[in-house]
């Protein structure tokens, strides 16, 4: 693995992914993203003038853009996507677009350029709610979303060019991310950042619903473990192990901000909330990944960045 092609590279996962290559590999990357609204120049603001870097802005569903982009790459990791479900309930056409079809135009354009590996990022959502026990691998998908539907959309496309074609081609499925460079429209970020202005945090229905963390690096150890060890053809869970019910997180929040719960406001449920999403990450551990960060340190060190970085997130809540 020589020189990779990072689509969505500006986003949360992606613009870590890309960080923690230049930092700890001497892998060289190129980031292909169109620069949506959750794609931010920012988030990569301080690899500007990195030799081993290269930046292209481009939808991932232009054949000639992506083409271009490939040209000399062994390895693609595709993590552009859309993925706010509250947005998908609302509309799904950009989520159809993105996730489906610009996943078989990477897919298509990869394999014609003889990339040697394609690494398609997924989540945990595909199974659906998880009512007992951890999804494998091997379970059937359940999405109940738009969101979550074209992601199962997306995985499925990818793999069937390993089947059909034989194109090498991973899929990887992780657990809730959190951490530093996260869109303040997902919920920790979201919280953390309404607190700081000192405004309500909305909790849907009762709170209940139940999500694993898993902090943001150790997800991007575990892609990149998939993209270098991972068998042809699989797919891998990649889960924090810290299974939190929503309204024990925001109390963590709240009190780690040191405020009360005062501070909760009550919302309508969010239709088709999934209750639990749990993964068994055995598959990949028996790589050599685990999770390394602990979930009490990962939420206070990602409270104290947006504390320390209102700079990157007051004028995105504008």
């Amino acid at each position: 693995m020589k020189k990779v092609l990072v689509t969505g590279g500006c986003g949360f996962i992606g613009s870590n992914f890309v960080r923690m290559l230049l930092e700890y590999t001497k892998i060289d990357v190129v980031n292909l993203d169109l620069l949506t609204y959750a794609g931010n120049p920012d988030n990569l603001k301080d690899l500007e003038g990195n030799e081993r870097y290269a930046f292209v802005q481009g939808d991932i569903a232009d054949k000639k853009i992506v083409l271009n982009a490939l040209d000399g790459v062994d390895t693609v990791f595709h993590f552009a996507a859309e993925s706010h479900v509250d947005n998908s309930i609302n509309d799904a056409d950009p989520f159809i677009r993105t996730n489906v079809t610009g996943t078989k135009n990477m897919v298509q354009c990869a394999m014609e350029s003889d990339v040697e590996r394609f690494v398609h990022v997924s989540t945990d959502e595909v199974y659906g709610s998880v009512e007992n026990g951890s999804s494998t691998e091997k379970d059937l998908l359940k999405p109940r979303n738009p969101y979550s539907a074209s992601k199962a959309a997306s995985d499925l496309i990818a793999l069937s060019y390993c089947t059909t074609f034989g194109f090498d081609v991973v899929v990887t499925r992780s657990s809730n991310n959190y951490g530093p460079y996260q869109y303040p429209e997902k919920v920790i970020p979201l919280f953390v950042t309404n607190l700081l202005e000192s405004k309500k945090v909305p909790v849907y229905g009762t709170g209940k619903n139940i999500r694993d963390w898993l902090y943001v690096t150790d997800n991007c150890r575990g892609i990149l473990t998939a993209g270098q060890k991972g068998i042809k053809g699989e797919i891998y869970n990649i889960g924090g192990g810290n299974e939190v019910q929503n309204i024990d997180l925001t109390k963590k929040i709240i009190s780690a901000i040191d405020m009360n719960e005062e501070m909760i406001k009550y919302v309508e449920d969010r239709k088709g909330h999934d209750l639990r999403y749990s993964l068994d990450s055995s598959k990949i551990m028996g790589l050599g990944w685990k999770p390394e960060m602990n979930f009490e340190q990962g939420l206070k060190k990602t409270i104290e960045w947006y504390k320390a970085n209102e700079w990157w997130w007051k004028s995105l809540k504008k």
